[in-house]
């Protein structure tokens, strides 16, 4: 199952005095098993793109297609693969509606026409995906929690609808470290398993370099770069920078290590690989 976008583009308002184009001849096809980031600076056009993904905009030229269904048709196969396609959004308040979390959640696989049985069974699998207990939070009201619970339960609810590509916009905001770190650890779990893909926005250039396998830059509407993410951080920092965004911190560091001489492994993802490999390079030994 892949998701086709052909020489998209999307204008906002268009033939009035506010038109805006968001969108220009985008073209690029997302494979099952792809990790992907999306970045760029504020305005350049990743949410609407990613909104074009699941058919909640669609196209003012070109289309987006799943496996050749077009997702602009009114036919119950293009929604069925829009349903594919599981969409968190930047603000999980503007995602959550029902009375109580565990309905907020059972709402997607209702829709599908599960059985209360397997409705059920899949609010709890995805409770505890997200880190909240069933028994806790199951009866609370989703606009009674902080930010942080509020965005587990608009992940939650996605999951539940057991997507085939999730999408997640800004996935860590609202969340502290250790709730931030728990989340990636279960997307990224989930995705080894092959149980979706991802596509991820984000500003953390650190969760992109750790994360994706492939990385897409926006610039005013465009789609500037596509390649494997340490391989634009690297070779091409001065393109990033005039898109208004640049390399992880770790990796800018690494580099300007480099460039005075010390031997170090400027393509490492973390800061842990780092010092185990500089430790490596310069002849030591470290636990890590």
């Amino acid at each position: 199952m892949s998701i086709c976008v052909e020489n998209v583009g999307c204008v906002y308002s268009k033939g009035s005095p506010f038109e805006k184009v968001a969108l220009e001849n985008i073209s690029l096809t997302i494979e099952p098993g792809e990790f992907i980031g999306i970045i760029g600076h504020t305005g350049s056009g990743k949410s609407t793109l990613i909104q074009h993904l699941n058919g909640l905009i669609h196209p003012t030229s070109g289309k987006v297609t799943i496996d050749g269904v077009d997702l602009a048709a009114k036919t119950k196969e293009a929604v069925a693969k829009r349903h594919s396609v599981g969409m968190v959004f930047q603000y999980p308040e503007h995602q959550l509606f029902e009375e109580t979390v565990a309905k907020d959640i059972a709402f997607g696989p209702k829709n599908l026409g599960c059985s209360e049985e397997e409705t059920e069974k899949r609010v709890k699998s995805a409770m505890k995906f997200a880190g909240l207990d069933y028994d806790t939070f199951g009866g609370r009201s989703p606009f009674r929690l902080s930010g942080g619970q509020q965005r587990r339960v608009a992940i939650a609810g996605v999951i539940a609808m057991h997507p085939d590509f999730l999408i997640l916009d800004e996935p860590s905001a609202g969340l502290d470290p250790i709730g931030r770190r728990e989340i990636f650890s279960r997307i990224q779990s989930w995705y080894k398993k092959g149980v979706f893909s991802v596509i991820l926005v984000s500003h953390n250039m650190d969760d992109i370099a750790r994360l994706a396998t492939r990385l897409l830059v926006m610039h005013k509407g465009h789609l500037v770069m596509d390649g494997k993410p340490m391989d634009i951080f690297l070779n091409r920092r001065k393109e990033l920078r005039e898109c208004g965004v640049d390399a992880p911190p770790l990796t800018q560091t690494l580099l300007y290590l480099k460039e005075k001489g010390i031997p170090v492994p400027e393509d490492a993802k973390t800061v842990e690989e780092a010092v185990y490999r500089m430790s490596k390079m310069l002849g030591g030994g470290v636990s890590c």
